[in-house]
Formats: structure tokens, C-alpha cells, sequence
């Protein structure tokens, strides 16, 4: 259902740890169904505002609002979020720990919980070892069932911190084809990520350094940005600290 309301939306948001500032007065906004890349090198606080976004931190100064609410516990069950570092049970199977997620994101109806639960799993190609423990998996394979644990309940809103980082070529491809796949069905997707391989396939995107967005747009229009035909996202980030370092921020 076509909305003007932004699916995630961050107004003038900053956050300290302790002295160091992480987040300057950041605003974003995110529409509906599209994926949406945070660019930018380590430090440059992605980790940062998804822990805000999805309501595990809270700023020190602005306002976040998911789906039009404040992030809560009244809506946590709305999105997903796969972080840097799996959050997945080593003794227990792959089926059995995305079955806990579904129940932790309050799929109730046991008929429906199966059915989606198999599909999540499908989704990421892991049906034929379902029964494995993820003690026994490969790091990229437990990529994977974190993926399938993050989408089991058909979030609208997605958070994927770093989802690629480890992963070889061919796996990174097959990640992407999950993610265009969920935009395609509606589910908005922020994805945080400091390749500009990741950024390529985003629809939308948000060059961070130092706490701030120093450029968005599409791919296409940060590359143009630059006024220089053939130019790489590569470049059109360099472009941007120049920019910004020009304009005295």
C-alpha cells in the first residue's frame, strides 16, 4: 500500500558515548520498500544509529519513529535486525533456532509458524541441513540462519548490520538475491555497510562520516554528483568529504 509516511525517519538525532560524540544532529529519512545503504568506514557510527533505530540505545537529543511509532516494545515484533555478530544457539539446530525466533517475534499460530519458518529457511538455502547444529556450520552458513531467523516473521522493516562482512563472492551474490527479493515483496531494508560492492545494489544511499551524512541519493545520482562521466561510488565518496571538508563542517 503506497504511503507518504517514511517506513524509518531519524530528526536531528546525536549520541555521546561518554565524551566522544558518535552521532552530530543526523536526520534521515527512509521510504517504503526500498533498500537503503548506510556508506561509510568503521567509526563512522552505522553500528550506531541501527542500535538506535531499532530502539536498543537511546539518543541523546532527537527523535526516531518506525512505521510512524517511537521504537518499542509495542513494535519490536514489526522489525527484524540481523547484527554484526550472530546472536544464534551453537547447540541447537538450525530449524530449532529460527523456530525460537518466530516465538520470540510472537508468531503464535503453530500452523503458521512451521509454514514460515521452512520458508525463511528456503529463502537462505539451508532446508537439506535444517537439522545441523550451528555449532557445526561454516561462519558464512550461519550468516545465512541469522538472515533466516531476522525475516522468519515477515518484518516490514529490516536491519541488516554489515550483512556481507566474511562472506566469499558467490555468497555475497546470493545474499543480495535475498535482498532484492525481500524489497520486491515490500519490506524495507537499511543495510549498513563500508563496501562499495554492498552499496552498488542499494536503491537509495547515505554516505556517513564522523557521525554525519555528508550525501544521499541513488547510486547513480552520487556518482553524477561528481561531474565526471564513468565516475565509481568509490570516488563519489571522496568527492563528498571534499565537499563537505569545503563547506567548513
Amino acid at each position: 500500500m503506497a504511503t507518504d509516511e517514511p517506513a524509518v525517519r531519524a530528526d536531528e538525532v546525536s549520541f555521546n558515548y561518554s565524551k566522544l560524540k558518535v552521532l552530530d544532529s543526523l536526520s534521515l529519512q527512509v521510504p517504503p520498500g526500498v533498500s537503503f545503504g548506510l556508506l561509510g568506514p568503521n567509526g563512522a557510527g552505522k553500528t550506531t544509529l541501527i542500535r538506535l533505530l531499532v530502539g536498543l540505545i537511546k539518543p541523546k537529543s532527537g527523535s526516531i519513529r518506525l512505521l510512524g511509532q517511537p521504537p518499542s516494545r509495542r513494535i519490536a515484533h514489526r522489525i527484524g535486525y540481523m547484527p554484526q555478530l550472530h546472536s544464534l544457539y551453537s547447540e541447537l539446530s538450525i530449524i530449532q533456532n529460527v523456530n525460537f525466533y518466530a516465538r520470540i517475534y510472537r508468531v503464535t499460530n503453530r500452523a503458521e509458524r512451521e509454514q514460515w519458518v521452512e520458508e525463511a529457511i528456503r529463502l537462505v538455502d539451508l532446508w537439506e541441513r535444517r537439522k545441523d547444529q550451528v555449532m557445526k556450520l561454516s561462519g558464512g552458513m550461519k550468516q545465512r540462519v541469522s538472515l533466516a531467523c531476522a525475516i522468519v516473521h515477515h518484518p516490514p522493516v529490516l536491519f541488516l548490520d554489515e550483512p556481507t562482512v566474511g562472506l566469499d563472492p558467490e555468497l555475497r551474490v546470493t545474499f543480495w538475491e535475498h535482498f532484492a527479493y525481500l524489497t520486491s515483496q515490500g519490506t524495507t531494508l537499511i543495510i549498513s555497510s563500508h563496501t562499495m560492492d554492498d552499496a552498488a545494489h542499494c536503491d537509495l544511499l547515505a554516505f556517513m562520516r564522523e557521525g554525519k551524512i555528508i550525501a544521499r541519493g541513488s547510486p547513480a545520482e552520487l556518482q553524477q554528483a561528481t561531474g565526471k562521466p564513468d565516475s565509481t561510488l568509490e570516488e563519489a565518496f571522496l568527492y563528498s568529504i571534499h565537499r563537505e571538508a569545503g563547506n567548513g563542517s
